[in-house]
């Protein structure tokens, strides 16, 4: 029991300071080896080398050392890197790496239908006249259905325009112009439209002619306009356009019969609404195929006008032409039915033919 309690009492006992360092259990470690593993140490290592020169068919000192650095555990060999083009210091540098790089190949562009109707008469605006065939036309209208005198065949001018909007106002203009007269050949339909922002007021300086109320034109040739829903809407929205352009309005002071005011009076109620294509089926006969609704023409001309296709602006001049035709086919039948003298169908059909 004492023994024991002198080892409890040594191994509780405070140790020297640096009792237990590094240095001092490196020694101790040493000194337990034995002496004979601590001799043949060096002659392990030569007995391996001569191993490996033997392995190696004599080779020599600095070839053995290569094969013993290249071990398993070794880290790979950086002294053979892989060659990597200089860096581009200059423009020069750039481009030829550019050149290097092999190029892209692009997609076949595709082919856009871009051929317009008319002739371009002035930067950005085109212009199409066509002709209907001459029919045997009285001379002069009765102007009751529109509470009027007389109207001379060829003192009317039918118009309508196709704009941007269908709300109207400032914001809203009119790229295209359709306008007809009669004449000794028949019905002459002129329409202008622009391709470009800016042959705005080319637009407008040419229609001003067509009213007679130009520059080129006498003021004993102003016209009579007809238009259908033009009052509220198409001369209004032409008359700010002119303002804007500060050109004088051409259609100020002009007479105007607006066709969708007799056709309310005498055909509201007996169908389901009044507008034009309804008319034109009812009451002319008149089907047309393949038209672009009216709503449907401001993204037509836009979609033009960013690089799009031309096909639907095409639909729009035809949709147009079919407007100004329709009013005049339209007149027709009011006056006739207002001076109570039919026409007679056959006369219609073969306009419309």
């Amino acid at each position: 029991m004492g023994a024991r309690r002198r080892d409890l009492q040594d191994a509780c006992a405070p140790r020297a300071a640096g009792a237990f360092d590094g240095e001092r259990c490196r020694e101790r470690r040493r000194e337990s080896r034995p002496l004979n593993a601590r001799l043949d140490a060096p002659d392990a290592a030569r007995e391996r080398l001569r191993a490996l020169r033997r392995q190696a068919g004599g080779a020599s000192s600095s070839e053995v050392a290569n094969a013993v650095a290249v071990a398993p555990d070794a880290p790979p060999d950086t002294s053979r890197r892989i060659e990597t083009p200089p860096a581009a210091h200059t423009i020069e540098d750039l481009r030829r790496l550019l050149r290097v790089r092999a190029p892209a190949v692009a997609p076949a562009p595709r082919a856009l239908d871009r051929a317009l109707p008319g002739v371009e008469i002035a930067p950005g605006l085109r212009f199409v006249e066509t002709l209907v065939p001459e029919r045997a036309w009285p001379a002069t209208l009765c102007g009751a259905f529109d509470r009027r005198d007389a109207l001379s065949m060829r003192d009317l001018l039918f118009f309508d325009t196709e704009t941007t909007g269908l709300a109207g106002g400032t914001g809203t203009r009119a790229f295209m112009i359709g306008a007809a007269r009669w004449c000794d050949a028949g019905l002459r339909v002129r329409q202008w439209w622009i391709t470009a922002l800016a042959a705005e007021r080319e637009l407008l300086a040419a229609f001003a002619e067509e009213t007679g109320r130009g520059e080129k034109r006498d003021a004993n040739d102003a016209a009579v306009l007809v238009s259908f829903n033009g009052k509220s809407y198409d001369a209004p929205l032409l008359a700010a356009r002119y303002r804007l352009a500060r050109m004088p309005n051409p259609l100020a002071g002009l007479a105007h019969v607006d066709l969708l005011y007799p056709s309310r009076r005498r055909y509201r109620g007996r169908w389901e609404n009044c507008r034009l294509a309804t008319l034109e089926r009812r009451v002319l006969g008149v089907a047309r195929e393949d038209d672009l609704p009216g709503s449907e023409a401001p993204g037509a001309w836009l979609r033009y006008l960013r690089g799009g296709d031309a096909r639907d602006l095409r639909r729009v001049v035809d949709h147009n032409r079919q407007d100004v035709v329709s009013m005049s086919g339209l007149l027709l039948h009011l006056s006739a039915a207002g001076e109570s003298v039919a026409l007679g169908a056959g006369a219609l059909e073969a306009f419309y033919a």
